[in-house]
């Protein structure tokens, strides 16, 4: 068995993403735990008022869902009985037995598999602590229960793997139907996990999932009415199928909505400034070398997504960036001016000013560099540069252009073959 524990905001996000399996024919509610009647007996509104009035109790837990999936080894087939036994067990094992909780059997993957709502306050209004819940409380209970039951063992298996979000996919054909619900599994991935303050920084998450939040232009009724539309885009970032209003999603991803997410992302993401900005520094520190694609690949590997805003010209003019495992997002200025997207491009400096002066465009073409054959229009070369030691930049990993004279410094003469008089006032020592 695997489990996968995630945290939220929004009680009503977490619901509704069941509730929807269960309209689509996806999904069966097969328990209703410490709540005053069964399952089937229950309406919805009746289910979600059992876990509000819960939370209610104490406004300051900011992230008061809980949403819990266990998965099972697809040779595995359990009745609806033995589900709910596991369920019991596992949440009695992490500390969650007295809490109403629902239990969803979802038959919409090729595993058997579970999904529970429960709430993080308890029923004298205090939090129920989930720091660390994942690795030690959900962890023992894992492994006791696959041994109470007779279950397969997850020997190690990732969870995560199966919970990651794919991109929607686009049809030329696709209909409101099918739009909306590949919208919405986007938007239930998205809204509530990753801390964005403004539209675009929320594009910048849901635009590399092929979805587009759309406020309108500034002369259209939708943007005067302070409305919302969610629609897919294709490969080439173009927009596609049926655009659909963001109160027809049971989420309710309304302009409204997100504009209170707004000032609580604004408050959640400061602890997460420094790593993006501390990569950023890293990557850039003491180098000339550094290109913008250059740098956005390696922040890349860092889980950190750079998003570039451009013209119709292709200037740049925004930049945005995503950190996957923080989930913030922030747009370069909010980060300060240093990482604006006028400031980023200041500091990928791709040739040095003076030498690329001494270079005329049919040098630049011709020349290659020893060892490397690469011409020298290429943005991935290094150059040396005056009062940056050889050794620091071998240190580095960096390669020169150019072959050092002395322990500091260059000789821009090197570049021709040609030795060049020493200059009156020219310090050897530079």
């Amino acid at each position: 068995m695997v489990a996968i524990i995630k945290t939220g905001t929004s009680i009503r996000s977490t619901f509704y993403y069941n509730e929807n399996k269960l309209k689509e024919g996806v999904a069966e509610c097969i328990m209703a735990g410490n709540y005053p009647d069964d399952a089937a007996n229950l309406s919805e509104q009746e289910r979600l008022n059992m876990l509000l009035k819960l939370a209610s109790l104490n406004s300051n837990v900011v992230r008061n869902s809980v949403h819990i999936s266990l998965n099972f080894d697809p040779s595995e087939q359990h009745s609806k009985a033995v589900l709910k036994e596991i369920s019991q067990a596992y949440l009695e094992k992490i500390g969650f037995g007295d809490q109403p909780f629902l239990v969803y059997q979802h038959h919409d993957a090729g595993h058997p598999h579970i999904h529970i709502v429960s709430v993080k306050v308890a029923h004298d209004g205090s939090r129920i602590e989930t720091q660390n819940i994942g690795r030690n409380q959900s962890e023992r209970a894992r492994k006791e229960i696959e041994q109470e039951f007779h279950l397969v063992k997850a020997s190690g298996k990732k969870p995560q793997q199966s919970e990651h979000l794919k991109p929607a996919m686009v049809s030329a054909n696709y209909g409101k139907v099918e739009t909306k619900r590949a919208i919405s599994n986007i938007l239930a991935g998205v809204i509530d996990k990753y801390k964005f303050t403004s539209i675009p920084e929320l594009n910048a998450v849901l635009n590399r999932y092929n979805v587009a939040a759309d406020p309108g232009n500034e002369e259209s009724r939708t943007f005067k009415k302070g409305g919302l539309h969610y629609r897919l885009l294709n490969a080439k970032g173009e927009r596609v199928g049926v655009p659909i209003k963001a109160s027809d999603f049971h989420q309710k991803p309304t302009l409204k909505y997100l504009q209170t997410r707004f000032e609580i992302n604004d408050q959640l993401r400061q602890t997460d400034k420094l790593r993006v900005k501390n990569a950023i520094d890293f990557t850039l520190y003491g180098k000339t070398n550094v290109t913008l694609d250059r740098l956005i690949n390696i922040l890349e590997r860092d889980g950190i997504d750079t998003v570039l805003r451009k013209n119709d010209t292709g200037l740049i003019y925004g930049i945005t960036y995503v950190d996957h495992r923080s989930k913030a997002v922030f747009n370069g200025s909010s980060l300060g001016k240093n990482y604006s997207a006028k400031a980023i491009q200041e500091r990928c400096v791709v040739m040095d000013t003076a030498v690329a002066n001494m270079l005329s465009n049919s040098q630049r073409q011709e020349h290659t560099v020893t060892g490397y054959g690469q011409p020298a229009t290429s943005k991935s070369y290094l150059l040396a540069t005056p009062k940056q030691s050889n050794e620091a930049r071998l240190a580095n990993g960096e390669h020169s252009l150019f072959d050092p004279v002395k322990q500091d410094g260059f000789t821009p003469a090197d570049l021709s073959g040609t030795k060049r008089k020493k200059k009156r006032g020219f310090s050897q020592s530079l």
